[in-house]
């Protein structure tokens, strides 16, 4: 594949993953609007891979704690590193259950269409937008498994292409009190087993198709998402403590507007 595409998915996918405005939508509509090939399995899951590093990297600290939690769990100790992996947990089950069982029926797939995203991308920003005006009482540390199981719920709806699980996993996150800066960090800190996920299965996929060669593409690929992840992640995490959502807002409700004017 050219080496100036593989950038522009690359770029695309680094810089809206971890954004409330849909990273599986813009990608969608790369090869539509850009007139060229789908970029084929290899390339989404080095893309996701390379998000995938970019955030388990920027949350070390978190990561660590998460996998010493699990050891507390294991041993029945009720521990700050213990609370979170808990949530973790809790709020990765519903994707696991009800979005494998959509993405396995087929139903996801028949989404995947312009006029879907643009609806989704306006859709979905009302109630970012309202949610984003409740008060903070909460922090990810004291979230408990109920509310992190709402947030996980509502990951459910990123399933539908333009919706945003970034952004649907906020907008539950300020419902339920948490402050702008805590709703992202949790929902990136609920990115890293949803994303490994997906790359396992794809992976699987890739395996079973008996494709193989372009992994220089790969490795490009992931390199330039995972960079522009970084950057991301921290430039979010530093605007959400002095911004509301509403720019975020403005951008799907007007991407939304200009897919339906485009087809």
């Amino acid at each position: 594949m050219n080496i100036e595409i593989i950038a522009f998915l690359a770029i695309i996918q680094g810089v809206t993953e971890f954004l409330p405005v849909s990273s599986s939508g813009h990608l969608a509509l790369a090869p539509v609007l850009a007139d060229f090939k789908d970029q084929g399995v290899l390339l989404d899951v080095a893309l996701h891979g390379g998000t995938l590093i970019a955030v388990m990297a920027y949350f070390q600290k978190e990561l660590g704690l998460m996998l010493y939690g699990l050891i507390d769990i294991s041993r029945g100790r009720k521990t700050p590193a213990s609370s979170l992996s808990l949530s973790i947990i809790w709020a990765t089950l519903p994707i696991i259950i009800i979005g494998g069982a959509l993405v396995v029926s087929g139903w996801v797939d028949l989404l995947r269409q312009a006029h879907v995203i643009a609806y989704a991308s306006i859709g979905f920003a009302i109630p970012l937008y309202i949610a984003d005006r409740f008060a903070t009482t909460r922090t990810v540390e004291t979230l408990g498994g109920r509310n992190a199981l709402m947030i996980g719920v509502a990951q459910i709806f990123a399933l539908i292409p333009g919706a945003s699980r970034s952004g649907v996993t906020m907008t539950m996150g300020r419902f339920i009190g948490l402050s702008r800066t805590e709703a992202a960090r949790f929902s990136m800190l609920m990115a890293m087993p949803v994303i490994a996920m997906f790359t396992l299965v794809s992976l699987l996929e890739l395996a079973q198709s008996g494709q193989d060669g372009l992994m220089i593409d790969a490795l490009i690929g992931a390199s330039i998402a995972g960079s522009f992840a970084l950057m991301t992640i921290h430039g979010f995490l530093w605007l959400t403590a002095r911004l509301s959502y509403t720019p975020f807002v403005i951008y799907r409700i007007g991407l939304g507007i200009s897919i339906l004017l485009f087809i």
